[in-house]
């Protein structure tokens, strides 16, 4: 039997289209930041004509295209950044079939169906069966979810580790069996611990960090991220919804203020005492930086990275300030 064609993806998208369709998708994302040449990666963009003040992310992904197995990419259009059109375009010039997909910002349902229907229509197969894929998906990410709760209920995981598992999900690794198997087990392990016992609990917030070391950093302080909110999304923790909206409760795509709704209620469901708000250097996400200071009601923190690299002395200072903060406040 071959082996299934391997779809890459720029970010979370209704992968269930793809694995209806019998192909896997790959996260470019994950392959990126877990390869051990993620920062030659980002020069090899740069030496390929990427300016120094692209994000690193973009960067990082163009070139974890080139070094995939992968027959094309799904390039989101519209929800993510739009820094993805001039790479969807800068794939087609290298031969790169690409096939676009777009949130659309108002939410529309009849908008989101009509996308993913145009989706499964170029993948060749349809909305039934992608509904049927997220049945078939949906156990996988309750296991996510399980993660999640061990992680801020039951303080068993480390933010590390909840950042990982449930970031996974945006592909399931590319192999569901292989992600269920792992994820059961590492459950079945972290339960049982002896329960964390840090003095600050922190949530993290933005595109996930670029940094090598971020989470083991902040647990040696005594803190720990028990709210990973963008990789929780990616699990897409909607599980019994229909396909269709489940992603549009899905708030990564959407206008900011859906965010700061699920955080808040995360703040206050995980008793969390500080926000770090992680923003990508070159990002348009920067801006809602403001509006997040301004209507959390806890002490935010704004941390920005570039490219793959341990954290610098000026970023570690700044976090360590925070949590000795947040300890002050505790008293």
């Amino acid at each position: 039997m071959s082996n299934p064609e391997r779809i890459g993806i720029t970010t979370s998208i209704p992968v269930e289209a793809i694995f209806a369709s019998g192909a896997v998708p790959v996260d470019l994302n994950n392959i990126f930041i877990t390869s051990p040449e993620r920062r030659g990666w980002v020069e090899n963009a740069e030496i390929a004509g990427f300016p120094p003040t692209c994000c690193g992310w973009i960067k990082g992904i163009y070139s974890a295209a080139k070094s995939s197995d992968i027959s094309s990419v799904v390039t989101v259009m519209a929800g993510d950044c739009s820094n993805t059109h001039a790479l969807a375009e800068i794939w087609q010039h290298e031969g790169l079939k690409t096939i676009p997909f777009a949130f659309p910002y108002d939410r529309s349902r009849a908008a989101l169906e009509g996308e993913v229907e145009r989706l499964c229509a170029r993948l060749g197969t349809d909305l039934e069966a992608a509904r049927e894929a997220k049945k078939q998906l949906d156990p996988l990410r309750e296991l996510a979810m399980e993660v999640d709760r061990l992680s801020w209920e039951e303080n068993r995981v480390t933010g590390f580790e909840s950042h990982l598992h449930q970031v996974s999900a945006s592909d399931f690794c590319s192999d569901p069996k292989l992600y269920a198997e792992t994820l059961s087990a590492f459950i079945a392990e972290a339960k049982g611990r002896e329960p964390f016992r840090e003095s600050v609990r922190l949530g993290f917030i933005g595109v996930p960090t670029i940094y090598d070391d971020f989470y083991e950093h902040l647990e040696s302080m005594g803190a720990r991220v028990v709210f990973n909110e963008t990789q929780r999304q990616f699990s897409l923790p909607y599980v019994g919804e229909d396909l269709i909206d489940a992603y549009l409760k899905f708030t990564y795509p959407y206008d900011v203020f859906a965010r700061i709704a699920d955080i808040k209620r995360e703040i206050e469901r995980r008793r969390i005492d500080g926000i770090i708000h992680y923003v990508q250097s070159f990002c348009f996400r920067q801006m809602e930086d403001m509006l997040f200071r301004k209507l959390l009601g806890v002490p935010v923190v704004t941390i920005e990275g570039d490219r793959p690299m341990p954290l610098d002395a000026r970023t570690k200072t700044r976090l360590e300030a925070f949590v000795e903060m947040l300890e002050v406040e505790a008293l």
